[in-house]
């Protein structure tokens, strides 16, 4: 079992690196799935010595190939190229494959608050695969991240000029993950799988208000960055106008503190540590 690689897919997207980097990181074997071998960042974990595969999220056929000899599979489904029943489509093919192959363990990255009814189409969609998942035979561990700390990016020329937009009131915690905790918790599980077998683990790193995320914005840049809320009326994606509805209300509910008594061996990032990480050089 040892010398078995552990098969990542995505590997080359932010959270299929965060895992890779981390399973490297414990010297594990690793295969990846990507789409394009050729891309710079494909061959950077060729280089690495990741055994790097061709292949779709959405196709059986290289999904099984990948899967072929490996002791465990850290799989992920996204909504956001081509829609919730595309990746629903993408998890029913990552499963059959999956049992096609027998493969002993399979981490599925999924989303906080998969598991409460929330009506957010992405939500949702993650919940139909996980009750495939558990209604299959293939052994599994569901992981559902928070917001990602990486998102802040997204809006990263208005953080830079002074101004970070979110629609939650200033003093609302908003329970987060980073990308690089992720990492850090799924190659724990991909390697040491006999305890976490058949669990849903929700995972957050921190949970800071809007003002203190625009105070460790304001700390890493060396000038003021102010939270201003946006109305829930101007979102108008229905899938984000969903999430953060559901943000406003019910929310995650990782227990933070308990969650990081029972792995203390997880970095656990601050926000305002990673963002005086990542944000210190766009001073």
């Amino acid at each position: 079992m040892a010398d078995e690689p552990i098969l990542v897919l995505a590997a080359t997207g932010g959270q299929g690196r965060a895992v890779t980097d981390a399973l490297l990181g414990r010297r594990a074997p690793v295969r990846a799935l990507v789409r394009d071998p050729d891309r710079k960042a494909a061959r950077e974990l060729a280089e690495q010595g990741v055994d790097v595969r061709a292949g779709s999220l959405s196709d059986h056929a290289s999904l099984a190939a990948a899967m072929s000899g490996v002791a465990s599979v850290f799989a992920f489904t996204t909504p956001f190229e081509a829609g919730t029943e595309a990746e629903v489509a993408q998890g029913r093919a990552i499963l059959s494959a999956a049992a096609q192959e027998h493969v002993p363990h399979l981490v599925f990255s999924s989303v906080a608050g998969a598991d409460q009814d929330s009506g957010v189409p992405h939500f949702d969609s993650k919940a139909r695969i996980e009750r495939e998942l558990a209604d299959g035979d293939v052994p599994y561990t569901i992981l559902g991240p928070t917001y990602f700390f990486d998102n802040a990016m997204g809006g990263a020329e208005r953080i830079v000029s002074g101004h970070l937009d979110l629609p939650l009131p200033p003093d609302r915690p908003l329970q987060q993950l980073a990308r690089r905790d992720l990492g850090a918790f799924a190659a724990e599980v991909l390697v040491a799988p006999a305890s976490y077998v058949g669990q849903r683990i929700e995972l957050a790193s921190d949970a800071p208000t809007p003002t203190q995320m625009a105070d460790s914005f304001s700390a890493a840049l060396g000038r003021e960055v102010r939270h201003e809320r946006v109305p829930l009326a101007a979102i108008g994606n229905p899938d984000m106008h969903a999430m953060w509805t559901f943000l406003n209300g019910p929310g995650y509910r990782v227990d933070i503190p308990a969650l990081h008594h029972a792995h203390p061996d997880i970095p656990w990032t601050r926000f305002a540590d990673w963002a005086q990480r990542t944000w210190a050089d766009a001073r």
